[in-house]
């Protein structure tokens, strides 16, 4: 399964130098504006440090974590939703991904120009905001005239339609971006998904600071009290630092970088595990001697659907899973024992599988 995760953010916030970070690539920057005309995309490992527990009790051949799909998008100016800029190119690139990674510029620099000569965080959330709910308004209301005809002929799915894009466009009328819209049911989310609405989807909001020491400062609380409101997800980390961070091949050598600048772990690695869990993700494994491999799922997904994530052929043929804890790895050392223990489970086709699952699957074709 492929899940997108686009960053966005006005022109000179640091966002294609986090993305040649995160990628290990040296993606296009300049302090001007549209520096990125058309995405950059990268595949990058999500760190999960359960795999190194898993493959100390079961020795493998091959490790393979599972993965985000990274793009970098043009940077936005006000009126993006009218064409300003490279509005247009911009909107329908974020379209596409499954969620967003904010970069938002918390550092002061008079080397680096802001579009607006002003560094206020809570201005330039509002202007991306702002173009995304714009965009949105004018997609609903097209919508509402041909749905509001069906819906006066009594038609239920239309009715259910029509009051769904109401609380819509009454949400985006407060400024209120969709996703803050929390009480919807199961079947009035279904249709809101299909919408493809840019306001719908999850945020995290990457505060690019000077210093991994100043990931507290008054700039970033900004930011805090912003996704505070509309349920969004923050992480702050020093762009730049990042960056060397990255360049060092050596693992010794990088500890010891990182350990200077007092971190114990990347704000990279924070920023895709956060990515990865605000897409309502899960993970489970699979361990054996020739490979052992972190795969990703919706929450909540049913054995089966885990299954068909390996192989189409598994689900259509799924007979059942054997499933046991990482805690339980670390307890019994190894499967047999697991077994012995009888911490091994047998389960069916509506098992709901939970995220650290380690599971063996049985099927037929």
């Amino acid at each position: 399964m492929g899940f997108t995760c686009g960053l966005v953010g006005l022109p000179n916030t640091g966002k294609s130098t986090l993305f040649g970070a995160l990628t290990r690539t040296k993606a296009q920057s300049g302090n001007y504006a549209f520096t990125t005309i058309e995405p950059n995309n990268g595949i990058v490992a999500v760190p999960d440090k359960r795999m190194d527990t898993i493959t100390h009790y079961i020795k493998t051949k091959n490790v393979v974590l599972t993965t985000m799909e990274f793009i970098d998008i043009a940077g936005l100016i006000k009126g993006a939703s009218k064409g300003e800029g490279l509005g247009n190119k911009f909107l329908g690139h974020i379209r596409e991904v499954d969620a967003i990674a904010h970069v938002v510029r918390c550092f002061e620099d008079d080397n680096v120009p802001h579009v607006s000569d002003i560094i206020d965080p809570a201005s330039d959330i509002n202007t991306i905001n702002t173009e995304l709910m714009i965009s949105d308004i004018e997609s609903l209301d097209r919508r509402k005239t041909k749905i509001e005809k069906l819906a006066r002929s009594g038609d239920k799915e239309a009715l259910m339609q029509v009051e769904v894009l109401t609380k819509l466009s009454e949400t985006l009328d407060q400024n209120r971006p969709v996703r803050s819209i929390i009480d919807f049911n199961d079947e009035q989310k279904e249709y809101v998904k299909s919408l493809t609405l840019l306001s719908a989807k999850p945020v995290l909001y990457v505060c690019n600071v000077m210093d991994p020491s100043d990931t507290e400062n008054g700039l970033v609380q900004k930011v805090k009290e912003i996704a505070k409101e509309d349920g969004s997800s923050v992480v702050a980390l020093a762009g730049k630092i990042e960056g060397e961070i990255m360049e060092i091949e050596d693992h010794d050598e990088r500890k010891m970088f990182m350990e200077e600048m007092g971190l114990t772990e990347t704000g990279l690695d924070l920023m895709i595990s956060a990515g990865y869990g605000m897409l309502d993700l899960a993970t489970y494994f699979t361990a054996g001697e020739e490979e052992t491999r972190a795969w990703t799922i919706p929450k909540n997904a049913k054995a089966p659907q885990a299954a068909g994530v390996i192989h189409t052929d598994f689900e259509k043929g799924f007979i059942r899973a054997e499933v046991y804890r990482l805690e339980d790895l670390v307890r019994y050392e190894s499967e047999a024992a697991i077994k012995d223990a009888g911490k091994l489970r047998v389960e069916g086709k509506e098992y709901v599988v939970k995220d650290g699952d380690i599971m063996h699957f049985r099927f037929n074709v």
